[in-house]
């Protein structure tokens, strides 16, 4: 067992029968590529957490509606969804990671390093998802709960549908308020059987498009809606710099 692992396993207070599940949840697929010996499209898949990301965020998804209907048993399905999106976006995931300091555990190719892949919203919490797999598929679903449990409790506590963001809306405001059109959504991918379905859709404004994963179309939307939200304030923050600059 590598150190770095080690530390990683006592970081998430997760103990593990097979750390090669933990240790392939941390592996991004530029690592494998880069580091796999004559490395074919089939040892990387055996190797990078890709997959195991899918497992994760089926389970996290069912914890996390779990948890919401346990705790909010008056709460129309509607209420439930926003704040579900909410609480199994990317940004919260990469919030909880970054908070767990995960990415100093990832394993990065070269040129992934290089741009900082570590700090990217979207790397940080697919690799979450990869971790709470590997919880699991080592130990079962009662720990992955208690686990997803423990790391999700300050997001949970302050989940309601007030404070559950709506990014399709927010972003159509935003727009509006510069006096751009409403965004257009497109379904560009449709992935899996009919039981689990996991969708593709880009965010189009003006100036760019954005894509979202989800497993249900609305759920892709509002990715795509909170990546865009991203861009767009960045954006008109470095204006407001250069402006003031001037």
């Amino acid at each position: 067992m590598s150190p770095k692992i080690a530390k990683l396993e006592n970081l998430i207070g997760c103990k593990f029968q097979n750390l090669k599940l933990l240790e392939r949840a941390v592996t991004h697929r530029s690592w494998a590529y880069e580091n796999l010996p004559g490395a074919s499209d089939e040892n990387v898949r055996a190797a990078e957490n890709e997959s195991m990301e899918f497992v994760g965020d089926s389970v996290v998804g069912l914890v996390i509606a779990e948890q919401l209907f346990m705790s909010n048993p008056n709460s129309s399905e509607g209420d439930l969804t926003l704040m579900k999106h909410h609480l199994v976006s990317t940004a919260t995931l990469a919030r909880i990671a970054e908070g767990l300091g995960l990415g100093e555990f990832i394993c990065v190719g070269r040129g992934e390093e290089k741009t900082g892949g570590r700090k990217k919203q979207a790397l940080l919490a697919n690799t979450l998802e990869a971790v709470i797999a590997a919880v699991f598929l080592d130990s079962g679903y009662v720990a992955a709960r208690v686990f997803v449990g423990r790391i999700f409790a300050d997001e949970l506590k302050r989940a309601t549908p007030k404070n559950s963001i709506d990014y399709k809306t927010m972003l159509q405001e935003l727009l509006q308020s510069e006096k751009h059109p409403a965004p257009s959504y497109n379904v560009v991918k449709t992935e899996g059987p009919p039981h689990d379905r996991k969708f593709s859709v880009e965010a189009i404004w003006k100036s760019g498009k954005t894509l979202g994963t989800g497993n249900s179309i609305k759920s892709a939307e509002m990715m795509a809606a909170a990546e865009a939200l991203n861009i767009l304030r960045s954006e008109m923050a470095n204006t407001s710099k250069r402006a003031a600059k001037n």
